[in-house]
């Protein structure tokens, strides 16, 4: 009798047995993406709702940051990019349905968005500021005087910015750990939740500091919320998925994650600024620069288990 292999597209380099085509420049770019969206949504929030004399840290001096944080966050993902002479062919078209033309085009126009916002606050935090051109100048008075639409884009477009760092991954449907839909709003609270978390690295103001606390014990509540929430989908659906759990529990990604990312990046958090809230341990950048790192770490994570599981023969 002979026997025959059917290899059928298998062992494909950088394909199969494991994806290994992405590095650390993706994880990077979807972190920095969705920590940009989380300042500038709040940014954009509190100056509509006429905070920013109350809230100058959110709504005037991290904005300063977005253009700087997001041009790094697009080099990174430039320096992915196979044939880097060919970026401009993301703009030739648009496709609805591909998850990466709408982030394209998202990054398209929120850059230029939040060049203009900063550009609106820069003045007030730096009383003694001069732009060197006087056609900068004129420019500036322009867009102050449409601030509030512009805040209204920076508010629809962060938060299409922060899901959509998510669903990027979630059409992968041969990656099982990555194909659930819980991964966008994943994204989306754990981006707004870095984006209070450099707030309060940088907020002096006692009555800011407390209400950016309040708000991030919210989002980290939904974050670990949407974790197991996204594991008991996992373990109730087919095989495959349940495999695709199976590397964050007990796996090769179960310590690193649930360490790194929901311990120190997120109830431990979690129960100091609960802690701060209610006046029984001083206040501290702790929190914020755990927050920070655990966003990191679940991007990290998240994208290096999704390059391991797969759907086997």
């Amino acid at each position: 009798m002979q026997e025959y292999t059917i290899t059928s597209g298998r062992n494909m380099a950088h394909i199969d047995p494991t994806l290994s085509i992405w590095g650390w420049e993706v994880p990077v770019y979807l972190y920095l993406g969705g920590l940009v969206a989380g300042v500038l949504f709040f940014s954009a929030l509190y100056f509509i709702r006429g905070k920013a004399d109350e809230m100058p840290t959110v709504v005037r001096v991290t904005p300063l940051l977005a253009p700087i944080l997001l041009g790094l966050g697009l080099f990174t993902l430039f320096l992915d990019l196979e044939y880097k002479l060919h970026v401009f062919r993301f703009y030739t078209n648009i496709r609805l349905e591909s998850p990466m033309s709408w982030g394209s085009w998202t990054l398209a126009a929120i850059f230029p968005l939040s060049l203009l916002w900063a550009a609106i606050h820069v003045g007030k935090v730096f009383p003694k500021w001069r732009w060197p051109f006087g056609w900068m100048d004129r420019m500036v008075a322009i867009a102050e005087t449409y601030a509030r639409p512009i805040a209204w884009s920076l508010i629809v477009y962060s938060v299409i910015l922060g899901i959509y760092t998510g669903i990027l991954l979630s059409a992968f449907n041969a990656r099982p750990i990555w194909n659930t839909a819980i991964l966008g709003p994943l994204f989306l609270a754990s981006g707004l939740s870095t984006g209070l978390a450099l707030n309060m690295l940088f907020s002096k103001e006692k009555n800011e500091l407390h209400l950016l606390g309040k708000i991030d014990v919210m989002t980290i509540a939904v974050e670990v919320f949407l974790i197991i929430h996204m594991f008991m989908g996992f373990l109730a659906s087919a095989e495959i998925h349940i495999q695709a759990a199976g590397l964050f529990l007990g796996g090769p990604f179960t310590a690193s994650f649930w360490v790194f990312v929901v311990a120190l990046g997120l109830l431990v958090p979690l129960l100091l600024e609960l802690l701060e809230l209610r006046g029984r341990i001083a206040a501290t950048k702790i929190p914020a620069l755990l927050v920070l790192a655990g966003g990191f770490f679940l991007r990290y994570i998240i994208v290096e288990a999704g390059q391991v599981s797969t759907w086997g023969l």
